[in-house]
């Protein structure tokens, strides 16, 4: 008589490494004193020197971001990319990587039209005075977006994306299997890789250590290492004032590799940034 066996049971015999990591990551990017209208307002009358906060003030900034952004594009030949409609952002970025051999830098700045929340300006009118004033209030509109496609020593292929509107929020998307293969081709450790995950490795151990050694702190160097390549959409004065970018999980997927038998892959439960 023979007893039937689990899925999990049938799996374990077909499994030749397995490690726990982080497969892909999106992380707001974002200054936290920038998300309600009364920051935002204080950012242009307390900080700036306005009299009145109003949506018309964003637009010479926004202006001055985008062209640094062109210029930068520009002078290091990377070339701005506008994304159809429907086109899959990743399969563009992944045919570029296939023609670059540097094993850092900018592959290419794409450029979407999304829909995002923006702040814009209403005019309301001061009951005892009968003065018409502008008032900031939070809205929805299509604006165009910053796809900065890029390769990273240690981290792989990642990329930020930038909204062009004030307050600039951002996100960055990078993918822990991607990170824990270029640790180990920089230790020259060998290994067969999949799409997404690693199938064999000559260190196992090595590889679950390098998964947990992906940490807060090495990812938010990532971003700030890159935010001193890039243009930044703040002044320098701006930062010195503490407007400067924070970052928070948004999303932190569960790895999974069907392709071949031998690599599973799960998520931590949780990421200190």
């Amino acid at each position: 008589m023979s007893l039937s066996r689990s899925v999990a049971e049938v799996l374990k015999e077909h499994v030749t490494l397995e490690v726990e990591g982080i497969d892909r990551m999106d992380l707001n990017v974002y200054v936290p004193a920038l998300q309600r209208a009364g920051g935002v307002a204080g950012f242009f009358r307390f900080h700036l020197g306005h009299r009145f906060a109003s949506s018309a003030l964003m637009d010479p900034i926004t202006k001055a971001f985008i062209g640094r952004m062109e210029q930068f594009a520009k002078q290091e030949r990377v070339p701005i990319v506008t994304f159809e409609k429907g086109q899959r952002k990743d399969d563009v970025a992944a045919e570029d990587r296939k023609k670059c051999s540097a094993p850092e830098g900018v592959l290419f700045i794409g450029k979407a039209q999304e829909k995002t929340s923006v702040f814009r300006t209403e005019r309301r009118r001061n009951e005892q005075t009968g003065a018409n004033y502008p008032w900031l209030v939070r809205s929805m509109a299509m604006v165009n977006h910053f796809y900065v496609y890029c390769l990273d020593r240690d981290f792989g292929p990642f990329f930020l994306k930038f909204c062009t509107y004030f307050p600039y929020n951002a996100k960055l998307c990078l993918n822990g299997h991607e990170y824990v293969k270029q640790q180990l081709t920089n230790r020259g450790i060998g290994y067969e890789a999949l799409d997404n995950g690693i199938l064999s490795c000559d260190d196992p151990k090595r590889v679950q250590a390098l998964c947990d050694g992906l940490s807060g702190e090495k990812i938010d160097g990532l971003l700030r290492k890159w935010f001193r390549k890039l243009p930044h959409p703040f002044t320098g004065k701006d930062r010195q004032a503490g407007y400067r970018y924070q970052i928070s999980i948004l999303q932190a997927d569960r790895g999974s590799d069907s392709g071949k038998p031998g690599h599973r892959t799960a998520e931590p439960s949780a990421v200190d940034l």
